[in-house]
């Protein structure tokens, strides 16, 4: 075995052995007290990075909510944001050069201020890392920026719940992979003693990965290793809703299942699929940001209007009218 000669080294070993004696049970979703959501919460918006500018695992939470009470009115907004960071760090030659990685910093202000959510969903790491092996001044980056994250929401009286990033595909690259290990990890550790809500996705994720490799040893979520498939964003969802107390999607193996129950569910699903991709561009376009190369979204006044429009096609679906 190789000498550890450094603190970073040493960190990196102690992670392994937790993981190797832990790994089972933080896998299994295993998400401590179910978390509820509170009578006066009605704007939900969820923050991240590209994968959650996909939004397929927002759409998958907003429709279960949406059939299973749809009285709650809940608005779920995503602005997710494609290549953002909360660390405040970008490779050299990001974008090829057109660009440095957007910063939350940037925009959460105007985020707060135009949208006014009652609970913010956060789901950071993936960027944050840049993409290189374990760095002490890149964790710190990361870690520094969460807690400015939960000060800031806190200043507008906001709830907010983070996620544990996405796996990262170890056959993309082990020591990224490890990177994302080690980042959600301090993130859980946060639960306890910080006593902030943390949701964790990565290690489900992270183990149905490996469960599958073992019957399909091509299986994966992705190509490039970072942006998860359909799977990959219903496993997000799955464990999303878990920790909002909704023990019954433990059983489902993908969405169809999930609302196989409720009438019209797909029609639902699709309803409210198409309504998530035009509000995510018209509530970036309305708060602003700096990446280039995305949508102009519709005016917020236009959207909003059209998305009471859809609202009610989707409970004339829900009520079977």
């Amino acid at each position: 075995m190789k000498r550890i000669t450094t603190f970073t080294g040493f960190f990196l070993l102690l992670s392994s052995v937790i993981f190797s004696q832990t790994y089972s049970n933080r896998a299994e979703g295993h998400q401590s007290q179910p978390y509820r959501i509170p009578d006066n919460v009605k704007r939900i918006v969820f923050l991240g990075n590209s994968i959650t500018y996909a939004g397929n695992y927002i759409v998958d939470i907003e429709t279960y909510l949406k059939m299973r009470y749809p009285e709650k009115q809940y608005e779920i907004i995503n602005v997710g944001l494609p290549s953002e960071t909360v660390s405040d760090l970008s490779e050299t030659g990001h974008a090829g050069g057109r660009f440095p990685r957007p910063d939350l910093h940037e925009r959460l202000e105007r985020v707060m201020t135009k949208i006014k959510p009652d609970l913010v969903i956060a789901t950071y790491g993936m960027n944050d890392g840049i993409y290189m092996p374990f760095d002490e001044e890149r964790f710190q980056k990361y870690k520094d920026g969460i807690r400015w994250l939960d000060d800031e929401v806190a200043k507008y009286g906001a709830g907010i719940i983070y996620v544990t990033p996405p796996v990262y595909d170890e056959r993309k690259g082990e020591a990224y992979a490890n990177v994302l290990d080690l980042y959600s990890d301090w993130l859980l550790s946060c639960r306890y003693s910080l006593g902030w809500n943390v949701i964790d996705t990565h290690w489900p994720m992270k183990k149905y990965l490996e469960d599958r490799r073992l019957i399909d040893s091509s299986f994966r979520y992705a190509e490039d290793g970072i942006h998860p498939d359909k799977t990959g964003h219903f496993i997000m969802a799955k464990q999303i809703l878990l920790y909002l107390g909704e023990p019954e999607i433990a059983e489902a193996d993908d969405m169809k299942s999930a609302l196989s129950k409720y009438n019209n569910g797909d029609e639902v699903y699709t309803l409210i699929q198409e309504r998530q991709k035009m509000m995510k561009d018209a509530w970036l376009t309305y708060t602003g940001h700096l990446r280039p190369g995305m949508n102009t979204g519709l005016p917020i006044d236009e959207a909003l209007q059209k998305y009471q429009e859809m609202e009610k096609l989707i409970n004339l679906q829900i009520s079977g009218e």
